[in-house]
């Protein structure tokens, strides 16, 4: 086994790195094919059969990449209780996009250092999580409640509106699931838009007490020092 670098072997970093792009280029792809098939119904069933086909073998790609991280890292179930958050995205097809959320984290660091402060992350993070949780939420209540007997989310855009009023918290109740799969689906909703809001409010509130707290050490500064 590799020396460990910061609690990790060499080997699961390099893995880690190598995979980045070809794992945000599988997201994209998923979630595309995912679209497709929920939304495009008058297709060629070809096509319908194709998107499909690569949604599986998207699916293979998270689970191999899971598979190997969890050899590399040496944990065993160890590796499942430490990573829940992939554990849950590979058991999950709906949380599937957020992957693309490591390759942000990425992008934004330079010499191991964060290009963001810690407070404009987390903000930054969550707004990219609302907007892939909540298009992926959408389109399954939609594929769940289209057909349903008295389904009040009847189209896509019915689908947008509800998720934005759920992830923010405000639940207006003009429509709303009526399926048990649509109503779960809802429920998990629920609890992410309350932890995202948590934590951009958190953040937030964080920020301006420290841009306070240094604007009053200045003003409490003699003229010159």
């Amino acid at each position: 086994m590799d020396v460990p670098v910061s609690g990790r072997p060499d080997r699961l970093i390099r893995w880690e790195q190598r995979m980045e792009a070809p794992l945000f280029v599988a997201s994209l792809l998923f979630l595309a094919c995912y679209a497709v098939r929920v939304l495009a119904r008058g297709i060629d069933p070809l096509w319908r059969d194709l998107a499909l086909a690569v949604t599986l073998a998207t699916w293979l790609v998270f689970a191999a990449d899971y598979a190997v991280r969890l050899v590399l890292s040496g944990q065993r179930l160890r590796f499942v209780r430490t990573h829940w958050l992939d554990t849950v995205v590979l058991a999950l097809p709906l949380l599937r996009p957020l992957r693309m959320v490591k390759v942000y984290t990425a992008v934004q660091k330079r010499h191991d250092e964060p290009r963001l402060s810690l407070h404009a992350r987390v903000m930054a993070y969550a707004g990219l999580t609302a907007v892939l949780l909540g298009f992926s939420g959408a389109l399954t209540v939609y594929s769940f409640e289209r057909t349903a007997p008295g389904a009040t989310i009847r189209t896509f855009g019915d689908a947008v509106w509800w998720t934005c009023s759920t992830l923010t918290t405000v639940g207006y109740g003009d429509v709303a699931p009526v399926t048990a799969w649509g109503r779960l689906v809802a429920a998990g909703m629920m609890a992410c838009g309350l932890a995202l809001l948590g934590a951009v409010t958190g953040s937030f509130s964080s920020w301006l007490l420290q841009v306070f707290a240094r604007e009053g050490e200045d003003a409490g500064r003699p003229p010159g020092s």
